[in-house]
């Protein structure tokens, strides 16, 4: 909080260390009403600094956020003729297990199709897609802040690309590879920057990578996963490229991936510090996998079987090993297909 001036006491008769301590600790659901006390403390509160400060001190909460498929207004409901499945997006505590859903922003029949998500500094960003309604792609941005508990718009993304790998680390989202609108694959890489709302362009990677998965390692590195070329369409590669933080520079590494396994949503980072394939964990998750880490558990869902019902579970990672999965209890609403999703720190 070094960068955080302060000109008046943050609670009347309270060394300023002891005030900061204070707020510190309010759980991260009360923040909207605390911001209201006075002009201060809604600084205070909504300052990148006092995020990270809380994140040093263990004070911040992890959630899982899903991109769920509605139907008739229900998850995993009865699917009319002729509709065109709506998504939207669920938030999971995994401490109270608790799920809330999100506000659709702007679109009335809900999120774009095969959106993307990415959390960083309390805040998440879905980007992309297809129009829900003409199935065109959009280069749309829109972040929520949970803190506000409101939408706002970000700038567009620098051009229409589907099925890209994303990753987000100390205030800043990377998006690779995907398709272009004549579905040609493609290796270039751009940056936004959530606290400029600007974007700016990242060095190629050594090959295109159409359906690639994204997963960000320890705040260094931003991987993109597998993927293939436009001229080997489905024949999924088992290397990665990576890009590491602090060089802005790309590596190329092989024999990461199982070549011609699709990685979208499955591929993460276990805890000794290789790639993992979360549909490998068990027979239970092994369609449509998708995992999202919660510091040390891992929130896993995927059928056993193609067109199979969709199940929720949390296992606990160590290094070198997993345990066994724990199914979860979830409620109707929220047990539908999980297209894709992130975690996020608020």
């Amino acid at each position: 909080m070094e960068y955080f001036e302060f000109s008046t006491e943050l609670l009347p008769g309270l060394p300023e260390e002891l005030g900061l301590e204070c707020l510190s600790r309010l759980p991260c659901t009360a923040h909207r009403l605390a911001s209201r006390v006075c002009h201060r403390w809604r600084d205070l509160l909504q300052s990148p600094d006092f995020y990270y400060h809380r994140k040093k001190l263990g004070y911040t909460q992890k959630v899982a956020c899903l991109v769920l498929n509605f139907n008739g207004g229900t998850v995993n409901g009865p699917k009319k003729p002729g509709v065109s499945p709506s998504y939207g997006i669920a938030v999971f505590d995994s401490v109270s297990q608790r799920w809330d859903r999100l506000p659709v922003y702007r679109y009335p029949n809900g999120l774009p199709l095969f959106c993307q998500l990415a959390s960083c500094e309390g805040k998440l960003v879905v980007m992309g897609g297809w129009d829900p309604v003409s199935y065109d792609p959009v280069t749309d941005v829109f972040i929520y802040d949970f803190m506000t508990q409101q939408w706002r718009q970000g700038k567009d993304m620098p051009s229409k690309r589907s099925f890209f790998a994303i990753g987000a680390c100390l205030g800043r989202v990377f998006i690779a590879g995907g398709h272009d609108e004549n579905k040609n694959a493609l290796r270039s890489a751009w940056v936004y920057d959530l606290r400029k709302d600007e974007w700016s362009q990242l060095g190629e990677m050594s090959e295109e990578r159409d359906e690639c998965e994204g997963v960000v390692i320890e705040e260094d590195e931003f991987w993109v996963v597998s993927g293939y070329r436009t001229e080997s369409q489905g024949q999924f590669d088992g290397s990665a490229d990576v890009y590491e933080l602090k060089s802005g520079q790309w590596r190329r590494v092989e024999g990461v991936w199982e070549p011609g396994r699709y990685p979208r949503s499955c591929a993460g980072m276990g805890k000794d510090g290789k790639l993992v394939n979360w549909a490998e964990l068990s027979p239970a998750v092994r369609v449509g996998a998708c995992g999202i880490s919660l510091g040390g558990r891992v929130l896993v869902t995927g059928s056993g079987y193609q067109g199979g019902p969709h199940g929720y579970y949390m296992v606990e990672m160590k290094e070198g090993q997993h345990s066994k999965l724990e199914k979860l209890n979830v409620p109707d609403e929220f047990s539908g297909f999980v297209q894709s999703g992130c975690y996020a720190e608020i």
